[in-house]
């Protein structure tokens, strides 16, 4: 570990070890030391436990100042020793720089006694008479030349002589022969002539026609330009369109892949929908098939209530005194009263008239010395309670699937005290209303919408 010791501040402030690295902690915290310490990097540590950081405000500039001067020192020890290793190879190149010194006095030396030399051949009478004869033999040479090119010139003369002779007497003898052959070769020549200037002829019109022609391509030339550079707009107008419509094309594929996406979604949708209906068709089925068995149960419900309420009717008969008028029993002493109340039920109850000859006789649902008119209205009650309930169970079945509805009493009351709605959701019943006489109005809006006639209340229910 490099440290230093130097004092900063004025002469009470206590002396601080600066560490090139980061032991000046283990300097700081030693017991025997506990000397505050600070790296190069900024860095304080005080024996008391604190540590800062050099990046507080004007706490670096000494340890900035002191790298720069490390920094500086190295660089001035890297530069010494270059400076010495070119000192070494200076001081071994200097004897050379010696030899060549000494060298180059006495190659200057002696260029200098060439020339000294060189003068005083140039002045003496035995160099000039050598140059001389140099310049005599170098003359004879071309001289020598020369005759001997005259001597082949010479000989070709000669060759050309002979030859020309030897062609005069060659035409001298064959002169006859030769101009037939020319005076043929004119005529051909003649007849050539001719035909050349028939061809001449009809080439120059041709020429002619072709110099039309070319105007005339000209011409068309020029107008295929000024069309071609009409194309050449049209064609960068179409270039421009096409780009306009693979922009276009772009987003319309982008536009067909999101709604494809979609659409496929959508289907994923309408498969998922078509599988809930598949259920619910399902549903539906049973629900058709209940309904089935319910309008079964239903119809026997109303035939055994009809069958009640013949003998209600009956009753209303015997207690009017109008019996004996069906009977065909009377002594002569009714009245119109009774008459006309006779017939106003006979107009309600059209089945009095085909069923008023079994009146009284045994054996017969007309029987009534066996049967008890009050009984027989406390189960006609019963049975249209229960017709009444029925028919708002199948409403609300229909309107809410899975759900059941009947009308019951109050807990301790009858069904003179009134009615109140008990819904099933599941297997569970649950008393989810108040009783019928308390919302009336709702029940009978309720069932007017649905097509039932509302159903009366315990004060109307058993009204005559």
């Amino acid at each position: 570990m490099e440290v230093n010791l130097i004092k900063s501040g004025g002469p009470r402030s206590r002396p601080k070890l600066i560490c090139i690295e980061m032991n000046g902690r283990q300097v700081a915290f030693n017991r025997d030391i506990s000397t505050p310490s600070v790296t190069l990097d900024g860095d304080i540590f005080q024996p008391s436990g604190l540590l800062t950081g050099g990046s507080r405000k004007g706490g670096g500039d000494l340890l900035r100042q002191l790298h720069a001067l490390a920094e500086a020192e190295s660089k001035l020890s890297t530069h010494q020793q270059k400076l010495s290793e070119i000192e070494a190879k200076i001081a071994d190149l200097m004897p050379l720089q010696k030899r060549f010194m000494d060298l180059k006095a006495r190659l200057e030396l002696k260029s200098y006694d060439l020339s000294l030399f060189q003068n005083r051949a140039e002045q003496n009478e035995h160099h000039k008479l050598s140059e001389l004869v140099k310049r005599i033999e170098q003359e004879l040479g071309e001289s020598k030349s020369a005759a001997r090119e005259k001597q082949l010139l010479l000989e070709n003369c000669i060759n050309t002589v002979s030859l020309l002779e030897k062609s005069i007497k060659e035409h001298a003898t064959n002169r006859a022969g030769r101009l037939k052959d020319l005076e043929k070769k004119a005529k051909a020549l003649k007849s050539q002539m001719t035909s050349a200037s028939k061809d001449l002829k009809r080439h120059e019109n041709e020429k002619e026609r072709l110099i039309m022609e070319m105007e005339a391509v000209i011409e068309e030339r020029a107008s295929l330009e000024s069309q071609l550079t009409c194309l050449r707009g049209q064609i960068d107008s179409l270039t421009s369109e096409v780009d306009q419509l693979k922009n276009k094309v772009s987003s319309v594929k982008n536009n067909h892949d999101q709604a494809q996406s979609e659409l496929n979604l959508i289907r994923l949708k309408m498969k998922e929908c078509d599988s809930q209906i598949s259920c619910i068709l399902k549903e539906q089925e049973k629900l058709q098939h209940k309904l089935s068995e319910m309008n079964i149960e239903r119809k026997k419900l109303e035939n055994e209530v009809n069958s009640n309420c013949l003998i209600c009717v009956l009753h209303d008969l015997i207690s009017n005194n109008l019996l004996s008028i069906f009977l065909g029993k009377t002594n002569g002493d009714g009245t119109k009263r009774l008459l006309f109340k006779g017939r106003k039920l006979i107009e309600k109850h059209a089945w009095i008239a085909s069923e008023k000859q079994l009146f009284g006789r045994s054996g017969t649902d007309y029987d009534f010395a066996c049967r008890d008119p009050s009984k027989a209205r406390a189960e006609l009650d019963k049975l249209q309670t229960e017709q009444s309930g029925y028919g708002l169970w199948i409403h609300l079945s229909t309107l809410l699937p899975g759900t059941m509805a009947r009308l019951e009493p109050p807990e301790g009351c009858s069904f003179l005290d009134g009615l109140e709605v008990r819904v099933a959701f599941g297997s569970v019943w649950k008393q989810s209303l108040v009783r019928i006489e308390w919302r009336a109005t709702f029940t009978a809006c309720t069932l007017s919408n649905l097509g039932i006639a509302p159903l009366q209340t315990s004060s109307t229910l058993y009204s005559g």
